[in-house]
């Protein structure tokens, strides 16, 4: 096979322009850092955002427990009620039988 005729260790001759490659490079370079730019002030609203979510979240929370409570000692109330109405029925339904207090009093124990 026969050699190749020339230096492969030859430098290549270059003949592109570098002034325009760097202009190129610069706009792209400001287009990105304007894009960045944006995305950082979009990310500083949403966190923004965020955190009065979470507030307001919060307080629903506190209310919705504070409901809770209120309901939940209403319910027990309301249940005291319903047995003392109930024993007093039957305390009303004993005596109109007959029964003595000290009788009613000893079917209680």
């Amino acid at each position: 096979m026969p050699r190749t005729k020339g230096s492969k260790n030859k430098p290549k001759t270059v003949t592109a322009d570098f002034t325009t490659q760097i202009a190129e490079k610069q706009s792209a370079k400001d287009a990105l850092t304007a894009e960045i730019a944006s995305i950082t002030a979009n990310m500083d609203s949403l966190k923004a955002d965020l955190k009065e979510k979470k507030a307001s979240l919060k307080a629903i929370d506190k209310e919705i427990v504070k409901l809770e409570a209120k309901k939940a000692k209403a319910d027990a109330k309301a249940a005291e009620e319903a047995k003392k109405t109930e024993a007093e029925s039957v305390l009303k339904k004993l005596l109109a039988e007959g029964m003595s207090a000290d009788e009613i009093l000893a079917k209680l124990k």
